[in-house]
């Protein structure tokens, strides 16, 4: 090997300048199509790599961070998660995700109060308890890039007018059945027709428009049976069939036109996993030589047959689903059993608090289920609408009963999962009017 005087070089200099050329030239040109291939590939990024993602980095047990939040940004950016809320301006339409705000100070009460013409259970009414402060009534939800409208009674039934809306679900879906009863005081009282003395089930009728709102508590949405031997408790042992709807719903449903579908904090107990009548797995079981399953699974699996059962449902082309994801709780000081309590009396900002750990992973994996069957809903005419409540209510920590859920002199558990009427739950639908006008539109 010689260099350009016809000296032979060393092999280690002839070495070294090989490895020049390849960083000088080659390496530039490997580079450029690398990214060029990133680019191009970033077009095609589905939701479903985005929402693989997130739940990868979660098993791995990482923190939440800025990451997250920005992929899940941009999830409703795309139109899983968002409702766009159109306004014309001039002759111009600008559209905003009414899901993503904040809270703001309102100075005017509230759209009704525990002395109104509606039902409020006791567990949820905060202000005939004694709750001492009255700054959780005083907030409103603002999105970034419009107006959220306030509630009109009566537009909402004129709206609803010939039909009847299902809430499906726990005590958190009756909280917004509740809700939505006293927001419509103001303009029309409907006649209680339930079938059952039994207030997780029932129904109320609005004469004059025809208008009907039915409760049908399903805590779990599948079929469950108890199966500890030592008897119920919070902490009791059940049998889940998951791939069987509760027909406590699902033999009713099918006379509503527009179903609101919830459901969250029964899923975190011990469970026997079963389907096609046998057992596949367990969350929290002692039983031996069983698959253990995390309590994801038997949410994910709850939901898609829910799901499922609604698309299989006749008469599909006029029926409204509406997911309203999982309503994040706030015990802090202790567990909900030890001693946890909520006494914050101010709602949280943006930069306080992010959706993570266990709330995260509950409300996507709502989210893909979602997702899939909307894309089926597509192809069989049924619309499937998103209530996308989480973010807004993790930030209201005060807006929950707390010990004011009943006498203050009774020694029980605090309640910071339900949300005290009037309060936050109202802002579920003012949203829920905003998602009527625009199928209406």
């Amino acid at each position: 090997m010689k260099g350009g005087g016809g000296a032979e070089l060393p092999r280690w200099k002839y070495i070294y300048m090989l490895l020049e050329s390849f960083r000088k030239v080659v390496l530039p040109i490997l580079t450029l199509v690398l990214l060029v291939k990133i680019t191009f590939s970033s077009y095609n990024t589905t939701t479903d790599s985005l929402l693989q993602n997130l739940e990868t980095t979660l098993n791995k047990s990482v923190p939440f961070d800025q990451q997250k939040h920005e992929a899940i940004t941009q999830l409703q950016s795309v139109g899983i998660t968002s409702i766009n809320h159109s306004e014309k301006v001039g002759k111009k339409q600008k559209t905003c995700n009414i899901f993503v705000g904040k809270w703001i100070s309102y100075p005017n009460g509230p759209y009704y109060t525990n002395e109104t013409n509606c039902a409020i259970d006791d567990r949820q009414n905060c202000m005939k308890f004694g709750r001492p402060d009255r700054d959780f009534i005083h907030w409103r939800w603002k999105p970034d890039d419009c107006e959220l409208p306030l509630f009109d009674a009566m537009q909402f039934l004129e709206l609803v007018r010939d039909k009847t809306l299902a809430f499906v679900g726990d005590s958190l879906a009756r909280n917004q059945m509740q809700s939505l009863v006293c927001l419509l005081a103001s303009a029309a009282i409907p006649v209680d027709v339930s079938e059952t003395k039994d207030a997780r089930f029932r129904r109320w009728l609005y004469k004059d428009y025809n208008f009907a709102i039915i409760a049908l508590w399903s805590p779990q949405l599948i079929k469950s049976y108890e199966s500890d031997p030592n008897g119920y408790s919070y902490n009791s042992l059940m049998d889940l069939y998951l791939d069987e709807a509760d027909d406590v719903w699902a033999s009713q449903v099918h006379k509503a036109d527009t179903v609101i579908i919830s459901g969250g904090q029964w899923f975190f107990r011990p469970f026997l996993y079963y389907e096609n009548g046998q057992l596949i797995g367990c969350h929290k079981c002692n039983e031996k030589n069983t698959t253990k399953l995390s309590h994801y699974y038997g949410y994910r699996m709850a939901f898609r047959t829910a799901f499922k059962t609604l698309l299989n449902l006749k008469r599909l082309k006029s029926r409204l689903v509406i997911l309203r994801p999982f309503s994040p709780q706030h015990f802090e000081n202790g567990e909900w059993n030890k001693g946890g309590n909520c006494n914050r009396t101010r709602p949280f900002t943006n930069q306080d608090i992010k959706l993570d750990g266990y709330t995260l992973q509950m409300y996507l994996t709502q989210l893909e289920e979602f997702k899939a069957a909307k894309r089926e809903g597509n192809k069989r005419g049924v619309k499937f609408r998103l209530l996308d409540t989480s973010e807004a209510m993790l930030l209201r920590p005060d807006g929950h009963p707390n010990h004011y859920g009943h006498w203050p002199n009774e020694k029980k558990l605090a309640d910071c999962v339900h949300w005290c009427m009037p309060g936050p739950v109202d802002t579920w639908n003012e949203l829920l009017l905003s998602i009527l006008k625009m199928e209406a539109e």
